[in-house]
């Protein structure tokens, strides 16, 4: 077995040291502008600071191009920051030891991004039904296309449901009133535009390719789960990646959690680190 015997080993190099610091600012920030507590949900609710950096489906209003770097600086609670950069100080601290501050940040930074265009890809296959049916309503506002779009979507129950309610029945009483098909119009604009804009923020895909990375080129070194139950990391990382996998795919989790970004920051870090050491395959540790 290779032994790995950096030059000059940090516990706290100049890269993570200085994303750990950047990451707990931005909660700050978080906090400070959207008055929300730590350890509070931030990932539910979108206050100012989501609304501008955190990473936003392709048709929200609310998407801007940056939130797909900005979103992985944001972070939905306290424990939810304290896991990454936990993580990231684990796995990502080695790393920039064996690469070096520059590739180490670019690897970081392409992870993050692979994550957010995997996870925009999801949403946009997730919501193509909703969009479809948006704009169908929206350029042929009909009683029928009403009623389809109200029990489709629940509206019975769900977003606005008083008014939703009240726009059917009345319309129901006046099916030629243009007045009420402009409400039905605008409400399920409103609809739309609230579904598709929920907030999607975190490391969490960037850290997934520092953890892929790992598992890649050390797949023989121990990790201690719970500090206790060892493991070695190709099977850990394996496991890990099965799991969420899973998840992402029968897509029952109910846990507000970003899977198919952590896959594509986990997809993009292995082929990064694949095709950086194809010349070095006898460097396993």
């Amino acid at each position: 077995m290779t032994q790995f015997r950096p030059g000059s080993f940090q516990i706290l190099p100049v890269v993570i040291k200085n994303l750990l610091i950047i990451n707990a600012l931005v909660f700050l920030a978080q906090v400070t502008f959207d008055g929300v507590f730590p350890g509070s949900d931030l990932q539910v609710k979108v206050g100012n600071t989501s609304n501008l950096f955190a990473l936003h489906h392709l048709f929200s209003p609310l998407f801007k191009p940056w939130q797909l770097f900005t979103h992985m600086f944001m972070h939905g609670s306290l424990m939810h920051l304290i896991s990454n950069m936990f993580a990231l100080w684990m796995f990502g601290s080695i790393l920039e030891n064996l690469w070096g501050p520059k590739r180490f940040l670019i690897f970081y930074l392409v992870c993050g991004l692979g994550a957010a265009l995997l996870h925009l890809g999801f949403l946009w296959y997730e919501n193509m039904q909703l969009v479809s049916d948006f704009e169908s309503f929206k350029a042929h506002p009909t009683l029928q296309a009403y009623i389809n779009y109200y029990n489709t979507y629940n509206l019975n129950s769900g977003y606005d449901y008083n008014i939703a309610a009240r726009i059917l029945t009345a319309w129901q009483y006046e099916p030629n009133n243009l007045q009420i098909a402009e409400q039905a119009v605008m409400l399920v604009t409103d609809h739309a535009n609230y579904s598709l804009s929920e907030a999607t923020l975190g490391a969490s895909g960037a850290v997934f390719g520092c953890l892929a990375a790992f598992g890649y080129l050390f797949p023989n070194t121990y990790i201690y789960l719970y500090f206790f139950v060892p493991i070695k990391a190709k099977w850990f990382v394996l496991l890990y990646i099965a799991f969420e996998l899973s998840m992402a795919v029968r897509n029952s989790a109910g846990d507000n959690i970003a899977r198919w970004a952590h896959l594509g920051g986990a997809l993009v870090g292995f082929l990064l680190v694949y095709f950086w050491n194809k010349n070095n395959r006898r460097s396993f540790y």
